[in-house]
């Protein structure tokens, strides 16, 4: 066997395909713990994100992770650090221990005056395990009444609160209470709380693209409504422009439709990613609190049918679009083909005067050289009688002129039938 293949030839991706599996496994953590998770858009590239990696990698005294790496761990004093790499953002994870209090300062982080940021920042959360024990309430009293989620987890061995608030450092501050857990399961648990606020983030860009791009299908909209009001009134007279005003709507249009084409998409997706991560939690309510399903349902369902709507808005707007400059287009081609009918008219009249013209030239022409071959006749009956020969000149002339006349008339007619003729083959 190769590689555990029986010797067959290997896909070039197989082992990136197999690994994908086992990429990102959750961190096993024991409470109490604090976890710090910062998403930084990598707008620059890869390029800036291996460079942070590597400038940590070095104040560690640790091997920096390849180029082409997704996922990297290095301890960081009592804790580690994780590092993936996403589509369009990066995350960096620190995992260590607790401050004495809740919500109290970390000492020794990574994420200090030395950090230089890959780009800018999307998400941040600060998640703290802690046993569930008495002082479980002062804790919870910590959060803000007014969007506080508190719900039981793995059937009451664990809860997990937040208010969906920033704390000083801009953090978005997550409690997770242990009664019994694993370092696993409370790895995993940690991991799908600190993904939903981070993709719940993400989601929301689509947001603010939506209502900016608003306004701008109103004032299409509005547009086409003129233009279709105009359509009914003058539609043959200002064809032509009103096609040039509705080709100009439909090109501002593509263009928000395109630049929205992926953020939409992306929001699309993380909401799709943050509904499978709250179903996976298989919350239950505690009594006069709300959930993280329920909550996240108020406030991202809305969000994302704005931005559905947006693009059906779009999507109809271009089809009436598209039906009004087919409309307006055959009223053009319909112009048009009157004018070449014109025209053709017109060329046709000009070929008719031309052939009577071509026809009295001929008849012209016909004079003009009988009366030269005249002339050659008159000249030849001058020079024979000049040397002696019996002959009139005047009258030789005069009874020459019919004759003349009617072969150079043959000969004419003859020529103008065989061209014509060889035009009918």
């Amino acid at each position: 066997m190769v590689n555990g293949s029986f010797g067959f030839p290997v896909a070039k991706d197989r082992t990136l395909a197999l690994g994908e599996v086992h990429a990102r496994p959750y961190p096993l953590i024991d409470s109490p713990r604090v976890v710090l998770q910062l998403a930084f858009m990598t707008d620059g590239g890869a390029s800036v994100d291996n460079a942070v990696l590597a400038e940590l990698a070095r104040a560690r005294g640790v091997a920096a992770p390849q180029a082409d790496a997704r996922h990297y761990v290095m301890n960081w004093g009592t804790g580690s650090l994780r590092w993936e790499r996403h589509t369009e953002f990066s995350t960096y994870l620190y995992e260590g221990p607790v401050p004495a209090r809740f919500g109290g300062e970390i000492v020794d982080h990574p994420f200090g005056d030395g950090f230089s940021p890959p780009g800018s920042l999307i998400s941040g959360v600060r998640l703290e395990v802690r046993k569930w024990a008495d002082d479980a309430e002062d804790m919870v009293a910590t959060f803000d009444p007014a969007s506080l989620c508190f719900s039981e987890l793995e059937d009451g061995a664990a809860a997990a609160v937040t208010d969906f608030r920033q704390d000083k450092d801009g953090l978005t501050r997550i409690l997770l209470l242990d009664k019994g857990l694993s370092a696993a399961r409370t790895g995993m648990i940690a991991q799908r709380l600190i993904e939903i606020e981070t993709y719940r983030t993400l989601a929301m860009l689509g947001l603010p693209l939506a209502n900016s791009l608003s306004p701008q299908m109103r004032r299409i909209e509005d547009g086409l409504t003129v233009v279709t009001q105009r359509m009914r009134q003058d539609a043959k007279s200002e064809s032509d422009t009103m096609l040039g005003d509705i080709t100009a709507l439909a090109a501002e249009l593509e263009a928000g439709a395109a630049a929205s084409l992926y953020r939409f998409g992306a929001s699309r997706a993380y909401d799709s990613i943050v509904q499978e991560r709250i179903a996976s939690l298989n919350e239950k309510a505690v009594a006069g609190y709300g959930t993280w399903g329920g909550f996240l349902q108020r406030r991202l369902a809305p969000a994302m049918r704005t931005c559905r709507s947006i693009e059906e808005r779009q999507a109809n707007l271009s089809r009436k679009l598209a039906r009004a400059t087919a409309l307006l287009r055959s009223w053009v081609d319909l112009q048009l083909e009157q004018q070449n009918s014109e025209l053709l008219q017109s060329m046709n009249r000009r070929a008719k005067l031309q052939l009577r013209l071509q026809q009295t030239v001929e008849g012209l022409s016909v004079a003009a050289v009988s009366y030269y071959v005249v002339g050659l006749v008159g000249y030849v009956a001058k020079a024979a009688r000049d040397s002696g020969l019996p002959v009139n000149p005047s009258l030789a002339t005069g009874v020459s002129v019919p004759i003349v006349v009617l072969v150079i008339w043959l000969l004419v007619r003859r020529i103008r039938k065989r061209h014509k003729d060889a035009d009918a083959r």
